[in-house]
């Protein structure tokens, strides 16, 4: 099993890393300061790749490495891998799908919440000594009972769904398709989705279909009294558009824990009381950053020995 090389392309997880650095033979490629030259002077032996969402597989990198088997990445989304290319060379890929749901539904509703009760300005009143010295904080907006529209019902839909609907939340929402085993009531458009919702959850994987699904038409449907929940990937917005909605005043609020250039976050943000940020955490606890850990170790292992890939993607 040491005979494997593995390429780890960013910093992630200290028990990944260690467990990587045991069990094969682990390149580090953010230690380079030329990562085209570290790829050709190491490529003999790299036969593994292990990204995330900030750095994966794209094509260049998969074609300066002859000798590749395996992309395993310790994300679910895919999409800083390049899928077409992996299936071309006959490269498998593996992620971590079910394993983060539960902490990143827990996010998106903590995000509505936080954003529409203004609980980390009512935390920065009382710690400035505002309570005490000026009186009680101002009125804010409920969460339970409004309409909650979701963008992709997938695992991470679904479970957002559960708990929202436990807020006494009707929930709608907007696929590909309508899925027939949910009562939930479906819309076949965005714009739809957005006209007929106080908050809105991104939750659907990336591709070129998805990329600014959330466009300035969606953000002028949602409204200036309308929430925006972005824990998909941060491209799923016009980020740009983003910015000017909630500046101008026509959407009402926004809890962001992804941004199209992270870890850039449009500076335009940072001054306004209707926005929550977050720095991508959706799934950033120690239990399941652990799981997936062992996910990407396993999908590896099992690679080594012949058997069957534990989440196999291609």
């Amino acid at each position: 099993m040491g005979a494997l090389g593995v390429l780890l392309t960013y910093p992630m997880n200290p028990y990944l890393e260690e467990e990587l650095d045991k069990r094969f033979k682990l390149f580090r490629l953010w230690e380079s300061p030329n990562k085209k030259d570290f790829l050709r002077s190491n490529s003999a032996s790299i036969r593994a790749v292990v990204g995330n969402s900030n750095v994966g597989a794209d094509a260049e990198t998969i074609d300066a490495l002859p000798r590749l088997e395996i992309v395993s990445s310790y994300s679910v989304g895919l999409d800083k891998v390049d899928l077409k290319k992996c299936k071309e060379k006959g490269v498998r890929v593996t992620n971590t799908p079910d394993v983060l749901t539960e902490d990143v539904a827990d996010i998106a509703i903590g995000l509505a919440l936080a954003v529409m009760r203004r609980i980390p300005q009512a935390d920065g009143y009382v710690r400035a000594g505002n309570w005490k010295a000026t009186g009680d904080f101002r009125l804010t907006t409920r969460f339970s009972g409004k309409t909650v529209g979701i963008v992709g019902l997938g695992r991470i839909g679904m479970a957002i769904a559960k708990r929202a609907a436990a807020f006494g939340c009707p929930i709608s929402y907007y696929s590909r398709t309508e899925k027939p085993e949910t009562n939930f009531k479906y819309h076949p458009t965005i714009i739809e989705l957005a006209s007929n919702c106080n908050v809105l959850v991104v939750a659907c994987p990336l591709t070129e279909e998805t990329h600014h699904i959330v466009n300035r038409d969606v953000m002028d449907a949602l409204g200036p009294k309308g929430v925006l929940v972005n824990i998909g990937r941060g491209s799923h917005v016009d980020e740009p558009e983003l910015v000017k909605a909630l500046v101008e005043g026509r959407l009402g609020g926004a809890g962001l824990d992804v941004y199209e250039e992270e870890p850039h976050v449009p500076e335009e943000l940072f001054g306004l009381e209707n926005v929550v940020l977050l720095p991508h955490v959706g799934s950033g606890t120690l239990e399941t950053r652990k799981v997936m850990a062992d996910l990407v170790l396993g999908n590896l292992e099992a690679h080594v020995q012949n058997k069957p890939l534990l989440t196999p993607v291609v």
